[in-house]
């Protein structure tokens, strides 16, 4: 096994997923089989209770975990399929030590941070870097592992001394490290804040192979050579990452650089067999990520999407989505202009505090090619996100709501076209009588850290719905698996009678009695998905769901819908 560490200095948030997920992809390109890790130094089990607004997203994978966002970074960029355990928590790796000291595992020895808790996340490394994580079925050739966070925080101690050990441990040949790192430009590129940082790094017990240097323009000749000559490592060492117009350009600028002459230099890459149809493969996969990066430089229009939410102030709150949608856009040959409306800048209370907000967020809605209501809990701005939909609904706006945006078409449906006027949520209105939408009887109410219906379970197009665009994407399939995130459902009492109001619920669970999809019949697009299909979508392989929903507001849905089903 091989392992590639990416780990930082000088600011958190300058994009080390970014590389790590680019180095995965460049290591896939020639053949090889790769899987990641994201270790955080949170103690939180996981990232499931956490605040969008601080944290960004909870990312899900298939078998139910609630990840760190950057794990959806990794599975876009290299088409695997992760697991719970891929993603290390502080709270994760003491949970395990802790129960094992309770068994008795450790023989009445003094459990310690050296040697036991280190030893635990070498050997959860170890294991997890094992296993398959795509289609081929095979053991991974290269982990990529990025820990979170920066050198010097108190949290990343124990994890920095693990993978100090761990390289010892992997030998020689096994084990590079990336030091990502940032340049400012204040007047001129500084280099002393990476100088700092790469011997703090070295003070700590890693010694970095390779710095990136994350900077807002190209590193100057004189950049580069000093950061060499400060750090003890040569020119060929220091790879530059600038600013560049979408991420999707990152692993054709590290292609650039020799990154992966490099990574071979330091891990003899060609000592690894690989079968021929894998090469084949991996440099197929290289052309189709180069045209479709490329071709955003010569797309054919722009397309506005609103995004109608509740955590906008932060934008990775929604990263999934918003990476899903730069997927449509560019198997649609478009360019994407995302636009973020506070859904509670919507509302008649904003018009009478702050008309300005609430004119501006209006005009952005009514402006706005397509409108898109995401997932959220709790009852701030709902009403807003309910008066975009009827927006959408009425004027023939192309519309996708997920899981809670879907959960507010049903309701707005209810109110408006079925004629229950005090139609509601059991979370969002518990004072309504007629609850449209109620919690699922599995969940405990008293508990909200995974707790919810999670992970991928299969949806099923229902007889009678041929005539729906989406399912029209999905061509013959009669059964699609999505991956959920929720704990609440449409009242299966209220469903014939929304149905009888023109409410079809064209897709269900195997058991037909949890709707997942709604659509409109006769409207451009107007679908609500109680799965959160963003956790799906691939830059090779975009989301039927949102392909869709933005082929629609592009105007090109018949002719994209065309090109799927002559791809298959």
């Amino acid at each position: 096994m091989k392992f590639v560490l990416v780990s930082g200095g000088v600011i958190s948030g300058v994009g080390k997923g970014i590389i790590a997920s680019s180095t995965g992809l460049l290591l896939k390109t020639i053949g090889l089989t790769v899987t990641t890790i994201k270790i955080d130094g949170y103690i939180n089990i996981d990232a499931g209770t956490m605040a969008p607004t601080e944290h960004g997203e909870v990312y899900v994978t298939d078998d139910g975990g609630e990840m760190d966002l950057d794990i959806g970074n990794y599975e876009r960029y290299l088409l695997t399929t992760l697991t719970r355990d891929h993603n290390i928590t502080t709270g994760k790796v003491y949970q395990q030590v802790i129960e094992k000291e309770r068994r008795g595992d450790y023989l009445g020895k003094t459990v310690q941070v050296v040697p036991h808790v280190t030893g635990a996340i070498q050997d959860w490394i170890e294991r997890v870097a094992k296993i398959p994580v795509d289609e081929s079925g095979a053991e991974p050739d290269v982990c990529v592992i990025e820990l979170g966070g920066t050198v010097g925080d108190i949290e990343c101690a124990p994890f920095i001394h693990a993978l100090s050990q761990l390289h010892k441990r992997a030998g020689r040949n096994n084990f590079a490290q990336i030091f990502v790192s940032y340049v400012p430009l204040v007047g001129e590129q500084k280099t002393k804040p990476t100088q700092r940082a790469v011997s703090d790094t070295r003070s700590a017990g890693l010694n970095p192979d390779l710095i990136a240097c994350r900077c807002e323009q190209p590193l100057n000749e004189g950049t580069i050579q000093k950061i060499a000559n400060m750090c003890q490592v040569e020119q060929k060492q220091v790879v530059a990452v600038h600013n560049v117009s979408t991420t999707y350009h990152v692993p054709m600028l590290l292609n650039n650089q020799k990154l992966l002459d490099s990574l071979d230099e330091l891990l003899d890459l060609k000592s690894i067999s690989r079968p021929t149809a894998r090469i084949d493969l991996g440099s197929q996969m290289w052309d189709q990520w180069v045209g479709l990066a490329r071709g955003q430089d010569h797309a054919l229009g722009t397309v506005t999407i609103a995004l109608v939410g509740k955590y906008t102030t932060l934008h990775d709150s929604y990263i999934s989505i918003s990476k899903s949608l730069e997927h449509a856009a560019m198997y649609c040959r478009r360019k994407l202009e995302l636009v973020w409306v506070d859904a509670s800048h919507l509302e008649d209370e904003t018009l009478e505090n702050s008309p300005a907000e609430f004119h501006k967020a209006w005009h952005t809605v009514c402006t706005a090619n397509a409108i898109l209501v995401p997932g959220g809990f709790g009852s701030r701005a709902i009403e807003g996100m309910i008066k975009a939909i009827t927006w959408a609904r009425t004027k023939g706006v192309p519309f996708l709501g997920i899981c809670l945006g879907m959960q507010l078409a049903v309701i707005e449906y209810a109110r408006n076209i079925a004629g229950i006027e005090d139609a509601g949520s059991e979370e969002l209105h518990p004072q309504a009588k007629n609850h449209a939408i109620v919690y699922m009887p599995e969940v405990d109410k008293t508990k909200l850290g995974g707790t919810m219906r999670l992970g991928k379970h299969p949806c099923i197009f229902q007889p009678g719905s041929e005539w729906s665009k989406l399912r029209a994407l999905n061509g013959s399939a009669s059964q699609i698996e999505e991956r959920h995130r929720h704990r609440y459902e449409v009242n299966p009492s209220m469903i014939d009678q929304l149905e009888k109001a023109g409410l079809p619920f064209i897709g269900k669970d195997v058991k037909g009695e949890r709707m997942e999809i709604i659509e409109l019949p006769d409207h451009p697009w107007f679908v609500g998905v109680q799965f959160h299909p963003e956790y799906l979508s691939r830059v090779l392989s975009p989301s039927k769901v949102f392909l869709g929903f933005f082929a629609a507001a592009a105007g090109c849905l018949d002719e994209v819908t065309a090109s799927v089903n002559k791809a298959k």
